[in-house]
């Protein structure tokens, strides 16, 4: 994966992408740029950077409306996007994942912290996952064997309870709205009941001796574990 380190910044404050730019090519990165969302979506396309820093409150189109829209294309289903903004309101950070965004930072961060972050995030994400176990407190699940174990046994889940506790797992603690499931489990294409992910929901909580899975009331679901 050639272009794993290529990240694009998007902000229209021009001292915060020099900035940032800077600090990242330091670390390695191949730094692509744009003001504004309708810059970013073309750049994007050409580009095709593994990670998207993106402002949320910008000229032309904000940051919320340009994240949808690189949702919507495929080629972005899988690309990291960070909400980068000044912003604290909680409806902004509600709107960012709503959106499809997978993390949200406040411009405060230190550079270095923020660089840290991003290369956690996208080795988590890149990591050579296929022979891997994914484990969480007494569950794990082997993604190429599609095993669930729970407590040393076997539990067997059909494929969608599958896919939806494989897309948890991955990311222990990040709260997946429902429209951002909908679309990693059943894809853009697929017309589902709007109950549908509740029923799945209820019965892999059932299976799972209703641990592990957690609602974040008017956002949407995650997976975690506390002794």
């Amino acid at each position: 994966m050639d272009n794993i380190n290529h990240i694009l910044l998007v902000d229209d404050e021009p001292d915060i992408l020099e900035i940032l730019s800077y600090n990242f090519k330091q670390e390695g990165f191949t730094v692509h740029t744009a003001s504004n969302g309708k810059e970013a979506i073309a750049v994007a396309e050409k580009e095709l950077p593994k990670i998207i820093l993106l402002d949320v409150m910008m000229p032309i189109m904000d940051g919320i409306e340009t994240c949808r829209l690189l949702r919507e294309n495929p080629v972005f289903e899988d690309t990291l996007i960070l909400f980068f903004t000044a912003r604290g309101e909680d409806y902004s950070e509600i709107a960012g994942f709503e959106a499809g965004a997978d993390d949200y930072v406040k411009k405060t961060i230190r550079p270095r912290t923020l660089i840290v972050r991003v290369k956690s995030l996208l080795k988590r994400k890149y990591r050579d996952t296929k022979n891997s176990v994914l484990k969480i407190g007494n569950l794990s699940l082997e993604p190429e064997n599609r095993k669930v174990l729970l407590d040393g046994k076997t539990i067997e889940l059909p494929k969608k309870e599958f896919e939806i506790l494989h897309l948890f797992i991955q990311k222990p603690e990040k709260v997946f709205t429902r429209e951002e499931i909908y679309r990693k489990v059943w894809g853009t294409k697929t017309i589902v009941g709007e109950r549908t992910l509740d029923v799945h929901i209820r019965k892999l909580r059932k299976k799972l001796h209703n641990n592990y899975i957690k609602t974040s009331k008017g956002i949407g679901y995650s997976i975690s574990y506390k002794e």
